[in-house]
């Protein structure tokens, strides 16, 4: 038996303030589409997505014609796509049926999802083709229990998990991190927690953090498998692989292999301006810097760029603008995105002494650290939620989440 594993494919994500937004939104379906290619030229028994197939639970209705187009192959080839939810994939209001659930009563996957008993434990009830809805489904002798996003607390929920398994030959779907391993900050679990899954399943297949890796019990055994991201979703993504495992089942015992993707080429640079008298200068330094990180390669699509500018400077940073950095970055590299960090500090000098003023973010930084630090409540995690409401407020300008995911996301942070 051989199966795809791929997780996080982030369909519907792009960059609505962007020119190359129609672009980038291309870019995650150009991913998906490849997988399905190779799932039927491979001829798998069938494809695992471990959650987040959209970026947003509430996506545009072209989006999700688009991902039944993409889908179709795989539905006319007779090859099972299993399915689970993840963070993105939600939607809190549940007095509306979820995309994710309409695919699965339209065919296109079948969706994983446990119910609960009164006593909070979980039972996987065999998938039902004609409601499209269930949490455990066999193929080939391969028994699939599919657990979607459960948030922070998903250590806890391990035993339970467990007890409510009783076949042999099992495969966990769960869109779970493991901490230590995953570069995500919420929705993890400790990694001995995660121990206990392995007595239970042969292969546990992993989605949420977009770093692929691999966990082992203490005995160095593999059992948990991320494949990460096959696309760049965010900054700070340009140094992972990207891809999905092609596993092999044979005599109970699972063989991941790692194939790689052709992710959006994506440079993530500090530039440094230490010393600038003006901005001509320091236009100067840029131009220079900019010429020898970012390399490109090859690869004829035009690279995602994330900038940030440091250093003390003669003139008000604000006088290194925006435009006038992106004249200059189109003329070198021409990015299809990009994003400027502008950390630069003046310098001024009054009766031979040096003050440095500090940089909008630092600002910003302080004045949040205030204000949670005089709730009594939140004092000792000044630090720590200043920095999320910062990650927020970043987030809503680039427009990557919506109202209800924010919700949910301070839910789990802040109680």
């Amino acid at each position: 038996m051989r199966f795809i594993h791929t997780s996080d494919i982030h369909l519907g994500k792009t960059y609505r303030t962007s020119t190359g937004d129609a672009e980038r939104y291309e870019d995650f379906f150009r991913c998906l589409a490849g997988i399905v290619t190779d799932a039927i030229e491979a001829k798998v028994d069938f494809v695992l997505i471990g959650g987040d197939l959209f970026h947003v639970g509430q996506i545009l209705p072209k989006t999700f014609a688009k991902t039944i187009e993409t889908l179709q192959p795989l539905k006319d080839a007779n090859i099972p796509c299993i399915a689970i939810e993840g963070n993105h994939d939600w939607i809190h209001r549940r007095d509306s049926i979820s995309w994710m659930e309409a695919l699965s009563q339209m065919g296109y996957i079948r969706l994983l999802r446990p119910s609960r008993t009164d006593e909070g434990d979980y039972r996987f009830d065999s998938f039902d083709e004609e409601t499209g809805m269930g949490g455990h489904v066999e193929i080939g002798g391969l028994n699939i229990y599919g657990l979607g996003y459960i948030g922070a607390q998903a250590g806890s929920h391990v035993e339970r998990i467990c007890e409510a398994v009783t076949t042999e030959n099992n495969l966990l779907l769960f869109h779970v991190g493991v901490w230590s391993y995953s570069p995500v900050e919420i929705g993890n679990m400790k990694l001995e927690e995660a121990h206990p899954l392995a007595d239970k399943f042969g292969y546990v297949a992993l989605g949420h953090g977009h770093k692929p890796y691999v966990i082992e019990t203490p005995e160095r055994k593999p059992y948990a498998f991320n494949p990460g991201s096959p696309e760049r979703v965010n900054f700070g993504e340009e140094k992972y692989d990207k891809g999905y495992y092609l596993v092999t089942n044979g005599n109970g015992v699972f063989t991941p292999e790692f194939r790689n993707t052709s992710p959006r080429p994506m440079f993530v640079e500090t530039i440094e301006l230490e010393g600038a008298e003006n901005a001509k200068q320091a236009l100067d330094m840029f131009r220079q810097q900019v010429v020898d990180k970012v390399k490109i390669s090859d690869d004829e699509r035009r690279p995602l760029l994330e900038l940030k500018l440091t250093g003390r400077v003669g003139f008000h940073p604000f006088e290194l603008g925006r435009e006038r950095l992106k004249v200059v970055l189109d003329e070198l590299v021409d990015p299809l995105h990009v994003e400027i960090k502008n950390h630069l500090s003046l310098v001024t000098h009054t009766g031979g002494e040096e003050t440095v003023k500090k940089s909008l973010a630092e600002i910003e930084y302080d004045v949040l650290k205030e204000l949670v630090g005089a709730n009594s409540e939140y004092q000792g995690r000044e630090e720590e939620l200043s920095k999320l409401s910062l990650q927020i407020r970043d987030l809503v300008l680039r427009g990557d989440v919506e109202d209800d995911e924010l919700i949910g996301l301070l839910d789990g942070e802040v109680n």
